[in-house]
């Protein structure tokens, strides 16, 4: 085990919650349970902007996505049962960065505490760049397709969540899989699963754990254009991708999906004048799911939502097994039901890595790397203009 220094550079909120590069911050605390990852890459996603301004917590590290290596171990865990334990093992993961019930802890610092049990192994033809785009993205598909408060999409009855494949840095043995090729067989026509932004960092995620780990489904996806290619390479069928901009969008998906078939949306981008009011078209008459990530306030005020439709609002750190105290729809008790189902997911998700199933979003690097965290001011300011499309901003310390 490293010896750790007292204290550290971060990116941490202002006064008025804006992020500013603080040094001499002190590590977060080792508490039993959890590990230390010395940070190698971040990556960057809106919620870092939208926490500061919303809810400013001066002094709390910003950050959540995550990739490193272990630097240190709680003695009340043991490598004997878990190798993701073993130090320099290579790591991704999530962290609540901007949490005003835990400021000392978040993604964009040099050292990050986490819980084990959300870590993933890295395989090793994964890059760190790479893993830190994973984090954020996986936490946030497991409560949107698989909590029973938001989809409720069924899990594969055949998979052994137990069983833990071999990756560089793991000694669990390797045991046959008979279904590591074909995890879903499609045996009746599919149900689908409408994917609002499927080229975004979450969207191209949720298309791929739909499509390997959701008996049944197919996803149905927008994007633009420029991003087809991009979502047809992580399986989607090509007559299954719609242009998001094109004024007919929602006739061609209740076409595509049988004109009333269609039960389940999924919005990644949250937008009430669009993607809000596109997924609620697109349901059947009948009603259905409709999940997005972040508060929407329909155009004019008021609650225009189908009633025949149950509506939820998902964020990542609901699995994270914690309380979050904020206001409103974002704050969130500790649920160990959603810890477990996270947990449960994160043995499905390594097997899909080391098997070289799960493919990260493209990366765009900001800064240069070896460059510390400041890249990370810039990314920040990139993010906010909106200009990203298609690509995951990530900065190598």
């Amino acid at each position: 085990m490293e010896t750790l220094p007292c204290t550290q550079t971060a990116v941490t909120q202002s006064d008025t919650g804006s992020p500013r590069l603080t040094h001499g911050v002190p590590l977060p605390d080792l508490l039993p349970g959890t590990v230390i990852v010395k940070t190698v890459a971040v990556a960057l996603n809106p919620s870092d902007n939208k926490m500061g301004a919303a809810f400013p917590t001066p002094g709390a590290i910003v950050g959540m996505d995550f990739s490193g290596t272990i630097a240190a171990v709680h003695p009340s865990l043991s490598t004997a049962d878990d190798a993701r334990l073993t130090i320099g093992n290579r790591v991704c993961g999530m962290v609540h960065g901007s949490n005003p019930g835990d400021p000392t802890n978040g993604a964009f610092a040099q050292y990050v505490r986490t819980k084990p049990e959300l870590l993933l192994t890295l395989p090793k033809t994964m890059s760190m760049q790479e893993a830190a785009t994973l984090g954020v993205g996986l936490m946030t598909n497991v409560m949107a397709l698989w909590d029973p408060l938001a989809l409720g999409l069924p899990l594969p009855p055949d998979i052994d969540y137990d069983n833990k494949s071999q990756t560089d840095g793991s000694t669990h043995s390797q045991q046959p899989d008979p279904a590591a090729t074909e995890i879903v067989p499609q045996k009746t026509e599919p149900l689908p699963v409408l994917v609002y932004g499927g080229s975004t960092a979450t969207g191209i995620l949720a298309i791929q754990l739909i499509r390997l780990l959701c008996p049944g489904m197919e996803p149905i996806v927008t994007c633009s254009p420029r991003n087809k290619e991009l979502v047809c390479s992580r399986g989607v069928r090509s007559d299954a991708v719609f242009d998001y901009m094109d004024p007919g969008v929602v006739e061609a998906i209740r076409a595509r999906t049988g004109n009333g078939r269609l039960r389940y949306a999924y919005d990644c981008v949250g937008d009430a004048t669009t993607s809000m009011a596109h997924c609620y078209a697109a349901l059947g008459r009948v009603g259905g799911r409709y999940v997005h990530l972040d508060t929407i306030v329909p155009e004019g005020g008021g609650d225009k939502r189908r009633r025949a439709v149950k509506t939820k609002l998902v964020l990542a750190y609901q699995a994270t097994g914690e309380d979050v105290p904020l206001p409103g729809e974002w704050g969130t008790k500790a649920d160990p039901e959603k810890f477990a189902l996270a947990v449960k997911c994160m043995s499905m998700f390594q097997r899909l890595l080391d098997r070289g199933m799960l493919k990260a979003h493209p990366v765009q690097e900001v800064g240069r790397a070896g460059s510390g965290l400041e890249p990370v001011l810039e990314g920040l300011r990139v993010l906010k203009s909106g200009v990203v499309s298609g690509k995951k901003l990530v900065v190598t310390l």
